[in-house]
């Protein structure tokens, strides 16, 4: 603390500085003592192939909840057929693997999927006091989205009611609630090419054996018009196949999420049959809309069927384009 009455702005400016070291020695001092019955067992079966495995260590290990590094000492049992071994302190306290932990990964996310994620990063540091590099973030966000639906990731039906109202008060027609589909070619990797190789850390650097490959990843969002900005409603983006977006939608549509009886609903989308097959069947009652940039770039080519003078169909062109 500095010298003489400290202000309240220098205590807490003090503290927030020491918290992670301070919050993070009280978790380690709760959790240091936990009386485990397997711990002093010398010998445990594999949980793969039942082999007796000889206790090791104890074994030093570095984790990260939000409250700040906590300091592990435990033995575990290693099979070096399977490649594999249990901890039965780490099972005993749910510790996760990796440095940061469930409440620690849980904050990324909600931070994530807000900001971009040198944002999320600064955010999180700030907010925490503990670091996680942009580059962490988005494995870290990919985990916990693994197995959700769009569904699980939705806002309720409350919270949509209560952002349609919040755009349809004071007017006398219901907002407009649009639907836009689309899909793009994006480079990915196969599933062989993601987490770490087994073998020692320290070698010299390969080039990769893989090739990546080009998969169209689909999405749709709804939003409302409200003037000249938009307000955000809900989106479920994925290397998804025509099918499983339709499925998506079905899922949204079936969950009652959508509030068909208080808006005008849009669907805005290119000339793909797939997007408008499932548009057609999931909302019929919708007004279909192509988009522009889609809609203008035919427009030469159908200035082409009448007009072989390239002179008169760019003329013929510019007519319908401020129009569209």
């Amino acid at each position: 603390m500095p010298e003489g009455a400290p202000t309240l702005g220098q205590v807490s400016e003090t503290i927030g500085a020491l918290r992670q070291q301070l919050t993070g020695g009280v978790a380690e001092t709760i959790v240091h003592p936990t009386p485990l019955e397997d711990q002093p067992r010398p010998y445990r079966p594999c949980p793969t192939c039942a082999r007796l495995l000889p206790a090791r260590g104890p074994v030093h290990r570095c984790v990260e909840p939000l409250v700040g590094a906590v300091e592990l000492a435990r033995p575990y049992f290693y099979c070096q057929v399977c490649r594999t071994g249990p901890s039965p302190l780490d099972e005993a306290l749910d510790v996760r693997a990796g440095r940061l932990q469930r409440d620690g990964q849980q904050a990324a996310v909600e931070l994530a999927t807000e900001v971009p994620y040198e944002t999320a990063s600064t955010l999180f540091g700030w907010l925490s006091g503990s670091t996680v590099r942009s580059e962490r973030m988005h494995p870290v966000t990919h985990q916990g989205a693994a197995g959700r639906g769009v569904v699980e990731v939705a806002p309720s039906r409350e919270e949509l009611d209560r952002r349609v109202a919040q755009v349809a008060a004071g007017r006398f027609r219901r907002p407009v609630l649009v639907l836009g589909i689309d899909g793009a070619y994006v480079p990915s990797r196969p599933e062989s090419a993601r987490g770490r190789r087994p073998g020692q850390a320290r070698h010299r650097a390969r080039r990769a054996r893989w090739h990546h490959e080009w998969r169209e990843a689909k999405g749709f969002r709804f939003y409302l018009l409200d003037g000249e900005r938009i307000v955000h409603v809900l989106s479920g983006h994925q290397v998804y196949h025509e099918q499983e977006l339709g499925d998506a939608l079905q899922q949204v549509k079936d969950a009652h999420l959508i509030p068909e009886e208080t808006v005008r609903l849009c669907v805005i989308g290119d000339g793909a049959e797939w997007l408008w097959k499932h548009a057609q069947a999931l909302f019929p009652q919708a007004c279909q809309v192509l988009d522009y940039s889609h809609c203008a770039e035919y427009l030469h080519k159908v200035a082409k069927a009448p007009y072989a003078d390239p002179l008169r169909a760019q003329a013929w062109t510019e007519a319908p384009l401020p129009r569209l």
